[in-house]
């Protein structure tokens, strides 16, 4: 059975922790879905693992589009959500709609996501009217990093942490079905998670959540320009990766690689009469 909205929100009424992790093509999907991860995330934090930019400002819809059909091919059982990123869903409600629209009809998503708080509230019930599922983003919103200064922590002061409190609320409100929390402070995280009637999934924002995310390179090593502070290795691919790719090429140049079992066979007499026809 495909998981979907109701899914998730009966997983925190039940008290069933949430996992997401994002994802960014056709063979990780597979993988992670069979290995039964509800939700995966088509973040835009693909323009820094995946493309090289600096941050997730450069990316384009056509390029949050191209890896989220490349998920969605790869799916079965898994809500597929995708980002949409810088300036697709703040000029105007109606621009914001066509995009989400994008997502679902073109690229095949089951829901976007939307950074922001009470600014972006009516942006929100605007494409949950019109059947398009919400998940919300606070606290470090990386669209937002220009103006907030760099990847800080969101909420430390009493001031910012009730502003972040009533946006929740506000997105909550709007129709969002569940709200990522990002480098808030664990406490904070925790009443938010309990005041909400929807689920909260968390990146760096304490137990307290009623889910986790986590971009998938930082937990499987493979992005090593460097390691966020709400991060744990589960493995390290890249030096797994690295191992691999040289012992390849020893072979190679060794001539161990390819062998018989790599190799495909012709009949001896074809072959005879290839090499006489030839000469």
């Amino acid at each position: 059975m495909r998981v979907n909205v109701n899914s998730i929100r009966q997983m925190k009424s039940r008290g069933d922790k949430v996992v997401m992790l994002t994802c960014y093509d056709y063979s990780t999907a597979r993988i992670l879905d069979e290995a039964g991860i509800p939700l995966l995330l088509v973040g835009d934090s693909l323009g820094m693992v995946m493309l090289g930019y600096e941050s997730t400002i450069p990316v384009t819809m056509e390029e949050m589009l191209h890896h989220a059909k490349a998920v969605t091919r790869g799916v079965k059982s898994a809500m597929v959500v995708a980002d949409m990123p810088f300036m697709t869903y703040q000029v105007s409600k109606k621009e914001a709609l066509r995009n989400a629209a994008r997502f679902v009809q073109e690229a095949g998503a089951q829901a976007v996501k939307l950074e922001g708080g009470a600014n972006i509230a009516e942006t929100i019930k605007k494409i949950t009217e019109n059947g398009i599922p919400v998940m919300g983003h606070l606290g470090l919103t990386p669209q937002y990093i220009n103006q907030l200064g760099g990847y800080r922590i969101q909420g430390k002061t009493s001031d910012s942490a009730v502003k972040l409190y009533r946006d929740a609320l506000a997105v909550e409100n709007a129709g969002a079905f569940a709200l990522v929390l990002e480098t808030v402070p664990a406490p904070l995280a925790g009443f938010i998670s309990r005041k909400l009637t929807i689920p909260t999934i968390g990146i760096g924002a304490g137990a307290g959540c009623d889910g986790q995310v986590q971009v998938i390179n930082d937990m499987l090593g493979s992005f090593t320009d460097f390691v966020p502070k709400h991060a744990r290795r589960y493995t390290n691919l890249a030096e797994i990766t690295s191992q691999a790719v040289k012992t390849y090429q020893q072979e190679v140049c060794s001539g161990l690689f390819p062998g018989e079992e790599n190799s495909f066979c012709m009949d001896q007499a074809v072959f005879e009469e290839f090499v006489r026809q030839a000469e």
